[in-house]
């Protein structure tokens, strides 16, 4: 069974077996920045019919937390082995692939978790133009079992210090496994080897790009409008830029969008939202000025989750009255994308602790009885940046930072938020990213915004006496949210912030620095 909506429409695609490693969406970026489109599908999802359905060019195992050793291991059907495709098992996918054509697994004396070396001892089509017999390579380990016997039909191509089957294949068949992780840029050659996989092995040409999804995407999209009219809640944020700009793109003056300014924006933003989608693309635009509403029913509120539910649920009310004078719509555009819709169907479900709710708005498709359009649910994050930049919208609005749907109500802490504060924060960040932007850094860090504490301090400004806000410096490098390191500035960089902070923002006396990386800190505050 797919998970995306279109898979029959492309030719060249490979199937991603997930038997919940945490990297496992890595091996789908990998394969995707190689030209060829690929899916995740949970190992319990995958049956001869689906297999069949989807029709992929060849398989890719992931790796996996679980213990081929257990009794109840997780494993693909016996249909993925008979149907004559190329396979490519790692780590746990080599070792679930070992047993159930015939060899065996064991619990390993020595483990091997990071870096690690492998000699490669023998040709192989998966090494064609990467290693050869002889050279020694670099590779990242993270296994506790091995494999002991290796399956009829199979040879060693490769080994390390404590796998002596670390690259194991079955030219013949074109069956493959490799003990390491290729996905992670640890293993330097590892995008090279996948390449191999996909483009020699499976034969795919590599011609799936984000022109080519554009063209399918509106062809989809006016199928599954046809007539009917699309409502957009436009944020200024990547997704729904993209998504606002591709569907009108498709279906023109079908689709309304309606910004909702909350007052918790940062400086100048509804301006070049209005600006970019009402003036340069003519898009019909609905903006509605809601901060009084908002900070009315925030007023004196201080607890984060409360202050979440309140701007959504008040976010719903005013998206829902402002749908309604437009004469309504049959479908919501909604920026759902791929790693949404991967989680969404992961087969280890559970219970899962709450860290704190999730940004976005839920609940309108159901309240407002409108059909959901999707065009984006097959993308990963800088896929969509890239879809953005084939639909002509600015590299400021592309590229942009992500934020929050709060806004800046969530970089406020411990106080109640007034608009004297918002407009403090909101120029403070403006200057921040100024000044990022001016040392060539944007690009390079994932996330960078400023917090105001619920602190004052005391300084000496102009030989008086001060009692002002401190506030927080935050910039973290990541490659998908999930975890993240902060960025190390020079001295020289935060020295010039502070400065610029203290002398401009009427307010401020104080400036620190958050070095916590993700874990065990979150990146916003709140």
């Amino acid at each position: 069974m797919s998970v995306t909506q279109h898979a029959d429409t492309i030719r060249d695609r490979i199937l991603i077996v997930d038997f919940g490693s945490q990297v496992t969406q890595l091996i789908a970026r990998r394969v995707r920045e190689s030209g060829v489109y690929c899916e995740i599908h949970p190992f319990n999802k995958v049956t001869p019919e689906s297999l069949t359905a989807f029709a992929p060019a060849g398989v890719i195992l992931s790796g996996g937390p679980g213990s081929v050793t257990a009794t109840d291991a997780p494993s693909p059907p016996d249909a993925l082995f008979e149907m004559g495709i190329p396979v490519l098992g790692i780590c746990y996918g080599q070792q679930i692939m070992m047993a159930r054509l015939g060899g065996t697994v064991v619990s390993a004396d020595k483990r091997e978790f990071g870096r690690a070396f492998v000699t490669v001892t023998a040709p192989s089509d998966l090494f064609d133009g990467v290693w050869k017999p002889g050279d020694r390579e670099p590779v990242w380990m993270s296994h506790g079992d091995r494999v002991e016997t290796l399956a009829p039909g199979f040879q060693v191509v490769a080994t390390s210090e404590n796998a002596p089957f670390a690259v194991v294949s079955d030219e013949r068949r074109r069956f493959y496994g490799v003990q390491f992780h290729p996905e992670v840029v640890h293993t330097p050659d590892g995008a090279r080897l996948l390449r191999g996989f996909t483009h020699g092995i499976c034969g795919c040409s590599g011609s799936w790009t984000m022109a080519a999804f554009r063209d399918e995407a509106i062809e989809r999209i006016r199928a599954q409008v046809g007539k009917g009219r699309v409502i957009c809640g436009l944020s200024g944020g990547v997704d729904s830029s993209v998504v606002a700009a591709l569907i009108h793109e498709a279906i023109g003056d079908q689709l309304t969008c309606v910004l909702v300014d909350h007052g918790m924006m940062r400086l100048g933003e509804v301006d070049e939202v209005v600006s970019v989608f009402r003036d340069r693309f003519n898009i019909k635009l609905v903006h509605r000025d809601a901060s009084d509403l908002f900070l009315s029913r925030l007023e004196g509120e201080t607890d984060p989750e409360k202050k979440r539910k309140i701007i959504g649920a008040t976010f719903i009310d005013v998206f829902e009255e402002e749908a309604k004078k437009v004469g309504g719509a049959d479908f919501l555009a909604q920026g759902t994308l791929y790693p949404d819709v991967i989680e969404s169907v992961s087969f280890a479900g559970g219970n899962q602790v709450t860290i704190k709710s999730h940004h976005n708005v839920g609940g309108l498709p159901e309240r407002m009885n409108m059909a959901l359009v999707e065009p984006v649910r097959d993308l990963f994050k800088d896929e969509v940046r890239a879809l953005g930049r084939t639909l002509g919208l600015p590299e400021t609005m592309v590229g942009r930072h992500p934020f929050p749907g709060p806004g800046l109500a969530i970089r406020i802490p411990g106080q109640p938020l007034t608009r004297e504060l918002l407009d403090l924060l909101r120029k403070a960040d403006a200057i921040y990213l100024e000044e990022i932007r001016a040392a060539g850094l944007y690009d390079t860090i994932w996330q960078a915004f400023v917090v105001l504490l619920p602190v004052r301090t005391v300084g000496v400004m102009g030989d008086a006496r001060s009692y002002e806000y401190a506030v927080a410096l935050r910039a973290v490098t990541s490659t998908d949210g999930m975890t993240a390191d902060y960025y190390p500035f020079e001295h020289e960089f935060l020295a010039r912030v502070s400065n610029r902070l203290i002398n401009e923002v009427r307010g401020v006396n104080r400036v620190t620095y958050d070095i916590t990386s993700k874990p065990p800190g979150t990146i916003e505050w709140e």
